[in-house]
Protein backbone atom coordinates (compact mmCIF):
# COMPACT_ATOMS: atom_id res chain seq x y z
CA UNK A 1 0.00 0.00 0.00
CA UNK A 2 2.99 1.95 0.66
CA UNK A 3 3.90 2.33 -2.66
CA UNK A 4 0.61 3.35 -4.02
CA UNK A 5 0.23 5.87 -1.51
CA UNK A 6 4.39 6.81 -2.26
CA UNK A 7 5.76 10.23 -2.49
CA UNK A 8 6.84 8.74 -6.36
CA UNK A 9 4.19 8.19 -7.62
CA UNK A 10 3.11 11.57 -6.40
CA UNK A 11 5.88 13.49 -8.53
CA UNK A 12 5.05 11.17 -11.41
CA UNK A 13 1.43 12.37 -11.80
CA UNK A 14 2.31 15.99 -11.04
CA UNK A 15 4.82 15.99 -13.50
CA UNK A 16 2.48 14.00 -16.18
CA UNK A 17 -0.44 16.55 -15.35
CA UNK A 18 1.53 19.50 -16.13
CA UNK A 19 3.79 18.19 -19.18
CA UNK A 20 -0.21 16.93 -20.84
CA UNK A 21 -1.09 21.04 -20.28
CA UNK A 22 1.69 22.65 -21.23
CA UNK A 23 1.57 20.75 -24.42
CA UNK A 24 -1.68 20.92 -24.98
CA UNK A 25 -2.25 24.52 -24.53
CA UNK A 26 0.69 25.17 -27.19
CA UNK A 27 -1.46 23.00 -30.14
CA UNK A 28 -5.08 23.48 -28.64
CA UNK A 29 -6.20 24.99 -32.43
CA UNK A 30 -5.55 21.67 -34.10
CA UNK A 31 -7.55 19.53 -31.77
CA UNK A 32 -10.47 22.52 -32.48
CA UNK A 33 -9.68 22.22 -36.10
CA UNK A 34 -10.32 18.47 -35.64
CA UNK A 35 -13.68 18.22 -33.39
CA UNK A 36 -14.84 19.99 -36.14
CA UNK A 37 -14.02 17.85 -38.95
CA UNK A 38 -15.57 14.75 -37.38
CA UNK A 39 -18.54 16.36 -35.75
CA UNK A 40 -19.87 18.92 -38.22
CA UNK A 41 -20.08 16.72 -41.55
CA UNK A 42 -21.40 19.06 -43.56
CA UNK A 43 -17.95 21.44 -43.55
CA UNK A 44 -16.33 21.55 -46.59
CA UNK A 45 -13.24 22.18 -46.03
CA UNK A 46 -10.98 19.36 -45.95
CA UNK A 47 -7.42 20.64 -44.54
CA UNK A 48 -6.71 21.74 -40.66
CA UNK A 49 -5.27 25.60 -41.42
CA UNK A 50 -8.57 26.40 -43.71
CA UNK A 51 -10.87 25.06 -41.01
CA UNK A 52 -8.60 26.85 -38.81
CA UNK A 53 -9.12 30.13 -40.88
CA UNK A 54 -13.05 29.44 -41.81
CA UNK A 55 -13.22 29.45 -37.59
CA UNK A 56 -11.28 32.41 -36.85
CA UNK A 57 -12.94 34.51 -40.05
CA UNK A 58 -16.16 33.27 -39.08
CA UNK A 59 -16.21 33.42 -34.98
CA UNK A 60 -13.11 35.61 -33.88
CA UNK A 61 -9.70 34.78 -33.26
CA UNK A 62 -9.66 33.15 -30.31
CA UNK A 63 -12.42 30.81 -31.36
CA UNK A 64 -9.53 28.21 -31.69
CA UNK A 65 -8.99 28.45 -28.43
CA UNK A 66 -12.94 27.97 -27.41
CA UNK A 67 -13.44 26.01 -24.30
CA UNK A 68 -9.68 25.95 -23.42
CA UNK A 69 -10.33 25.70 -19.14
CA UNK A 70 -12.77 22.67 -19.17
CA UNK A 71 -10.45 20.94 -21.28
CA UNK A 72 -7.29 21.67 -19.82
CA UNK A 73 -9.39 21.02 -16.25
CA UNK A 74 -10.37 17.71 -17.18
CA UNK A 75 -7.24 16.93 -18.88
CA UNK A 76 -4.55 17.55 -16.04
CA UNK A 77 -7.76 15.26 -13.61
CA UNK A 78 -7.62 12.64 -16.37
CA UNK A 79 -3.76 12.70 -16.82
CA UNK A 80 -3.32 12.76 -13.07
CA UNK A 81 -5.21 9.88 -12.80
CA UNK A 82 -3.29 8.07 -15.20
CA UNK A 83 -0.03 8.75 -14.73
CA UNK A 84 -0.78 7.70 -10.49
CA UNK A 85 -2.29 5.05 -11.55
CA UNK A 86 0.10 4.17 -14.23
CA UNK A 87 3.31 4.18 -12.07
CA UNK A 88 1.70 3.19 -8.83
CA UNK A 89 0.43 -0.43 -10.44
CA UNK A 90 3.91 -0.32 -12.01
CA UNK A 91 5.44 -0.44 -8.39
CA UNK A 92 3.33 -2.68 -7.01
CA UNK A 93 3.29 -5.44 -9.67
CA UNK A 94 6.80 -5.38 -10.78
CA UNK A 95 8.66 -4.73 -7.02
CA UNK A 96 12.21 -5.62 -8.84
CA UNK A 97 11.36 -7.98 -11.56
CA UNK A 98 12.22 -6.58 -15.35
CA UNK A 99 9.70 -4.58 -17.23
CA UNK A 100 8.29 -6.44 -20.57
CA UNK A 101 6.01 -5.14 -22.98
CA UNK A 102 3.73 -6.73 -21.89
CA UNK A 103 3.58 -5.83 -18.48
CA UNK A 104 3.55 -2.18 -19.94
CA UNK A 105 0.62 -3.01 -21.79
CA UNK A 106 -1.35 -4.21 -19.42
CA UNK A 107 -0.44 -1.59 -16.54
CA UNK A 108 -1.15 1.24 -19.35
CA UNK A 109 -4.83 -0.60 -19.82
CA UNK A 110 -5.68 -0.92 -16.25
CA UNK A 111 -4.76 2.96 -16.04
CA UNK A 112 -6.64 3.61 -18.80
CA UNK A 113 -9.90 1.66 -17.52
CA UNK A 114 -9.79 3.28 -14.49
CA UNK A 115 -8.73 6.73 -15.76
CA UNK A 116 -12.49 6.50 -18.49
CA UNK A 117 -14.38 5.40 -15.78
CA UNK A 118 -13.33 8.35 -13.19
CA UNK A 119 -13.16 11.32 -16.00
CA UNK A 120 -15.40 10.16 -18.72
CA UNK A 121 -18.21 12.79 -17.32
CA UNK A 122 -15.60 15.97 -17.77
CA UNK A 123 -15.14 15.08 -20.91
CA UNK A 124 -18.89 14.55 -21.90
CA UNK A 125 -18.91 18.48 -20.38
CA UNK A 126 -15.71 19.55 -22.50
CA UNK A 127 -16.89 18.35 -25.60
CA UNK A 128 -20.28 20.07 -25.27
CA UNK A 129 -18.59 23.82 -23.98
CA UNK A 130 -15.96 23.76 -26.97
CA UNK A 131 -18.53 23.31 -29.50
CA UNK A 132 -21.21 25.81 -28.28
CA UNK A 133 -21.38 28.68 -30.20
CA UNK A 134 -19.97 26.66 -32.94
CA UNK A 135 -21.26 27.90 -36.36
CA UNK A 136 -22.36 24.26 -37.89
CA UNK A 137 -22.69 23.41 -41.15
CA UNK A 138 -24.63 20.03 -40.18
CA UNK A 139 -28.61 21.42 -39.72
CA UNK A 140 -29.08 18.32 -37.37
CA UNK A 141 -27.24 19.46 -34.68
CA UNK A 142 -29.19 20.99 -31.93
CA UNK A 143 -27.61 23.91 -30.05
CA UNK A 144 -26.57 24.44 -26.43
CA UNK A 145 -26.70 26.60 -23.90
CA UNK A 146 -24.75 26.11 -20.50
CA UNK A 147 -22.90 29.26 -18.46
CA UNK A 148 -19.92 26.40 -17.84
CA UNK A 149 -18.63 23.55 -16.45
CA UNK A 150 -21.10 23.42 -13.13
CA UNK A 151 -24.16 24.53 -15.07
CA UNK A 152 -23.38 22.52 -17.87
CA UNK A 153 -23.26 19.18 -15.80
CA UNK A 154 -26.84 20.68 -13.86
CA UNK A 155 -28.18 20.91 -17.78
CA UNK A 156 -27.21 17.25 -18.71
CA UNK A 157 -28.32 15.55 -15.73
CA UNK A 158 -31.41 17.48 -15.89
CA UNK A 159 -32.62 16.80 -19.36
CA UNK A 160 -30.69 13.62 -20.51
CA UNK A 161 -30.29 11.65 -17.10
CA UNK A 162 -27.18 11.02 -15.16
CA UNK A 163 -26.05 8.09 -17.45
CA UNK A 164 -26.00 10.52 -20.48
CA UNK A 165 -22.78 12.15 -18.58
CA UNK A 166 -20.93 8.55 -19.70
CA UNK A 167 -22.07 8.74 -23.22
CA UNK A 168 -19.47 7.48 -25.21
CA UNK A 169 -18.02 5.28 -22.58
CA UNK A 170 -18.22 2.08 -24.30
CA UNK A 171 -15.62 3.60 -27.29
CA UNK A 172 -13.39 5.51 -24.84
CA UNK A 173 -12.93 2.19 -23.30
CA UNK A 174 -11.96 0.49 -26.66
CA UNK A 175 -9.83 3.75 -26.98
CA UNK A 176 -7.91 2.37 -23.76
CA UNK A 177 -5.89 0.82 -25.92
CA UNK A 178 -4.64 3.82 -27.37
CA UNK A 179 -2.13 5.02 -24.62
CA UNK A 180 -1.76 1.56 -24.14
CA UNK A 181 -0.30 0.89 -27.26
CA UNK A 182 1.07 4.77 -26.90
CA UNK A 183 3.18 3.43 -23.43
CA UNK A 184 4.31 0.12 -24.59
CA UNK A 185 5.82 1.42 -27.87
CA UNK A 186 7.44 4.56 -25.83
CA UNK A 187 8.83 2.70 -22.97
CA UNK A 188 9.78 -0.57 -25.35
CA UNK A 189 11.57 2.15 -27.85
CA UNK A 190 13.03 4.12 -24.85
CA UNK A 191 14.37 0.43 -23.69
CA UNK A 192 16.00 -0.50 -26.99
CA UNK A 193 17.78 3.08 -27.24
CA UNK A 194 18.89 3.14 -23.44
CA UNK A 195 20.76 -0.44 -24.15
CA UNK A 196 22.57 1.68 -27.13
CA UNK A 197 23.39 4.85 -24.82
CA UNK A 198 23.79 5.97 -20.97
CA UNK A 199 21.34 8.69 -21.42
CA UNK A 200 18.93 9.72 -23.42
CA UNK A 201 18.90 13.51 -24.90
CA UNK A 202 15.59 15.64 -25.32
CA UNK A 203 15.55 15.35 -28.82
CA UNK A 204 15.12 11.36 -28.48
CA UNK A 205 12.52 11.58 -25.65
CA UNK A 206 10.38 14.00 -28.56
CA UNK A 207 11.16 11.49 -31.27
CA UNK A 208 10.22 8.53 -29.63
CA UNK A 209 6.96 10.59 -27.70
CA UNK A 210 5.99 11.08 -31.45
CA UNK A 211 6.58 7.49 -33.34
CA UNK A 212 4.55 6.12 -30.15
CA UNK A 213 1.46 8.44 -30.50
CA UNK A 214 1.21 8.61 -33.96
CA UNK A 215 0.97 4.52 -34.55
CA UNK A 216 -1.34 4.34 -31.29
CA UNK A 217 -3.63 7.49 -33.00
CA UNK A 218 -3.74 5.73 -36.79
CA UNK A 219 -4.40 2.48 -35.08
CA UNK A 220 -7.54 4.12 -32.78
CA UNK A 221 -8.99 6.70 -34.80
CA UNK A 222 -11.82 5.74 -36.20
CA UNK A 223 -12.92 5.09 -32.78
CA UNK A 224 -12.42 8.18 -31.73
CA UNK A 225 -14.64 10.02 -34.63
CA UNK A 226 -17.53 7.50 -32.92
CA UNK A 227 -16.55 8.83 -29.35
CA UNK A 228 -16.40 12.85 -30.12
CA UNK A 229 -19.83 12.71 -31.96
CA UNK A 230 -21.78 10.35 -28.85
CA UNK A 231 -19.85 12.73 -26.34
CA UNK A 232 -21.08 15.64 -28.56
CA UNK A 233 -24.37 13.75 -28.45
CA UNK A 234 -26.30 16.67 -30.19
CA UNK A 235 -27.23 14.86 -33.14
CA UNK A 236 -30.99 13.77 -34.10
CA UNK A 237 -29.98 9.84 -33.47
CA UNK A 238 -33.00 7.40 -34.75
CA UNK A 239 -35.11 7.96 -31.68
CA UNK A 240 -35.26 4.09 -30.95
CA UNK A 241 -31.65 4.21 -30.34
CA UNK A 242 -31.33 6.51 -27.54
CA UNK A 243 -28.93 4.14 -25.71
CA UNK A 244 -26.00 6.23 -27.08
CA UNK A 245 -22.70 4.19 -26.56
CA UNK A 246 -23.88 0.80 -26.75
CA UNK A 247 -22.06 -1.80 -29.45
CA UNK A 248 -25.23 -1.17 -32.15
CA UNK A 249 -24.67 2.55 -32.08
CA UNK A 250 -21.08 2.43 -32.88
CA UNK A 251 -21.22 0.05 -35.56
CA UNK A 252 -24.58 2.09 -36.63
CA UNK A 253 -22.30 5.59 -37.16
CA UNK A 254 -18.94 3.55 -38.42
CA UNK A 255 -21.50 2.13 -41.08
CA UNK A 256 -23.47 5.44 -41.94
CA UNK A 257 -20.07 7.27 -42.30
CA UNK A 258 -18.09 4.57 -44.46
CA UNK A 259 -21.72 4.72 -46.68
CA UNK A 260 -21.31 8.47 -46.86
CA UNK A 261 -17.55 9.02 -47.16
CA UNK A 262 -16.32 5.65 -48.20
CA UNK A 263 -13.72 4.09 -45.69
CA UNK A 264 -11.58 7.62 -45.55
CA UNK A 265 -14.78 9.06 -44.01
CA UNK A 266 -13.41 6.83 -40.88
CA UNK A 267 -10.33 8.91 -40.70
CA UNK A 268 -12.01 12.52 -41.42
CA UNK A 269 -9.77 15.13 -38.95
CA UNK A 270 -7.10 12.30 -38.81
CA UNK A 271 -4.49 14.41 -40.00
CA UNK A 272 -5.43 17.64 -37.41
CA UNK A 273 -5.29 15.09 -35.34
CA UNK A 274 -1.79 13.27 -36.14
CA UNK A 275 -0.28 16.57 -36.02
CA UNK A 276 -2.09 17.88 -32.70
CA UNK A 277 -1.54 14.79 -30.92
CA UNK A 278 1.68 13.27 -32.07
CA UNK A 279 3.56 17.15 -31.34
CA UNK A 280 1.02 17.19 -28.28
CA UNK A 281 2.64 14.03 -27.08
CA UNK A 282 5.89 14.56 -27.92
CA UNK A 283 6.25 17.76 -25.74
CA UNK A 284 4.28 15.93 -22.98
CA UNK A 285 6.76 13.22 -22.52
CA UNK A 286 9.67 15.57 -22.94
CA UNK A 287 8.01 17.77 -19.95
CA UNK A 288 7.00 15.09 -18.02
CA UNK A 289 10.49 13.14 -18.53
CA UNK A 290 12.78 16.38 -17.30
CA UNK A 291 10.15 17.64 -14.55
CA UNK A 292 10.64 13.79 -13.16
CA UNK A 293 14.48 13.93 -13.14
CA UNK A 294 14.49 17.91 -11.74
CA UNK A 295 12.40 17.06 -9.01
CA UNK A 296 14.34 13.77 -7.77
CA UNK A 297 17.11 15.78 -8.08
CA UNK A 298 16.40 18.29 -5.77
CA UNK A 299 14.67 15.37 -3.50
CA UNK A 300 17.80 13.98 -3.48
CA UNK A 301 16.28 11.16 -4.87
CA UNK A 302 17.05 8.75 -7.67
CA UNK A 303 14.07 7.53 -9.16
CA UNK A 304 14.22 3.83 -6.97
CA UNK A 305 13.20 2.22 -10.12
CA UNK A 306 15.32 3.58 -13.08
CA UNK A 307 13.76 2.12 -16.23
Amino acid sequence: MASVLSYESLVHAVAGAVGSVTAMTVFFPLDTARLRLQVDEKRKSKTTHMVLLEIIKEEGLLAPYRGWFPVISSLCCSNFVYFYTFNSLKAVWVKGQRFTTGKDLVIGFVAGVVNVLLTTPLWVVNTRLKLQGAKFRNEDIVPTNYKGIIDAFHQIIRDEGILALWNGTFPSLLLVFNPAIQFMFYEGLKRQLLKKRMKLSSLDVFIIGAVAKAIATTVTYPMQTVQSILRFGRHRLNPENRTLGSLRNILYLLHQRVRRFGIMGLYKGLEAKLLQTVLTAALMFLVYEKLTAATFTVMGLKSAHKH
